[in-house]
């Protein structure tokens, strides 16, 4: 008995294939300006990026210096210029999009990959934004909600509840608590949760995993994420099996805590 074969293709339009574009790594607030900006038929221009060059360096790579300036007149506190630190060693990547047809479009080759940080220049408006974020982030709002149901039914002892009661008052043996399911912990706002690391590092240089889970009440995988952009992991020496944060994050918390 022979099998049919199906045969299914995606058509992919690779005009643009050989296209040169950036990928840039850059923070909440600035993707989330540019969002507001785009929207905005007043700011055409999100940001414009300026190149420095070298001449006396041989060295083509750290001959150039890349810094970016924020477009529109009024961006609040968010800072206006920042430093894009670039790096040749990435692994191969192409951009694609989908069309309005639903159809794939390539975009371009991945050339150059860039991290983006505030501006020395800018290092105070940061900070001011981040205490602001971070004030903002402690205040808890709270609700009373009033229950319609005044018979008692939602307040019945769930099937699990159960085994928590002992039979008599003279068993010498509690009951064994019943495991429940393990909390499930909710993510905060990504600049929030950055605001709160840096807090918590003025108070010690150096945290553990699970130390940080508890002072955030975070998931554990999430956190993991936000570490892994602000921080260094020490895998051996005094400090083995601890986080802390990268040299020019740690600048801007030591700056804020001699204020």
């Amino acid at each position: 008995m022979e099998e049919d074969n199906i045969n299914s293709s995606i058509i992919v339009d690779t005009a643009k294939s050989k296209d040169a574009v950036w990928l840039l790594k850059c923070p909440l607030v600035v993707s989330k300006s540019w969002q507001a900006a785009a929207a905005s038929a007043d700011s055409p221009q999100l940001s414009k990026v300026i190149v420095s060059v070298d001449p006396l360096n041989s060295d083509e790579s750290s001959a150039l210096k890349f810094t970016m300036e924020m477009g529109g007149n009024d961006t609040g506190n968010v800072p206006k210029s920042y430093s894009l630190n670039m790096f040749q060693d990435f692994v191969p990547m192409c951009v694609f999009s989908e069309t309005p047809q639903g159809r794939a479009s390539m975009e371009g080759k991945v050339e150059h990959k860039f991290d983006m940080t505030p501006h020395t220049r800018n290092m105070e408006e940061y900070r001011k934004m981040c205490r602001e974020r971070t004030n903002k982030s402690m205040i808890k709002n709270r609700q009373i909600q009033v229950i319609d149901n005044d018979r008692g039914v939602n307040m019945r002892p769930m099937p699990g509840m159960i085994g928590l009661i002992a039979s008599s008052s003279k068993d010498k043996k509690k009951a064994a608590p019943v495991k429940g399911p393990e909390v499930k912990r909710t993510r905060r706002d990504r600049g929030e949760l950055e605001d709160i690391m840096f807090k918590l590092f003025e108070r010690q240089p150096n945290w553990t995993l699970k130390q940080l889970v508890q002072e955030t009440d975070q998931p554990a995988q999430f956190l993991k994420e936000i570490l892994n952009e602000l921080c260094v992991y020490n895998k051996r020496g005094t400090n083995q099996g601890t986080y802390e944060l990268k040299p020019e994050y740690k600048k801007s918390v030591e700056d804020t805590g001699a204020e």
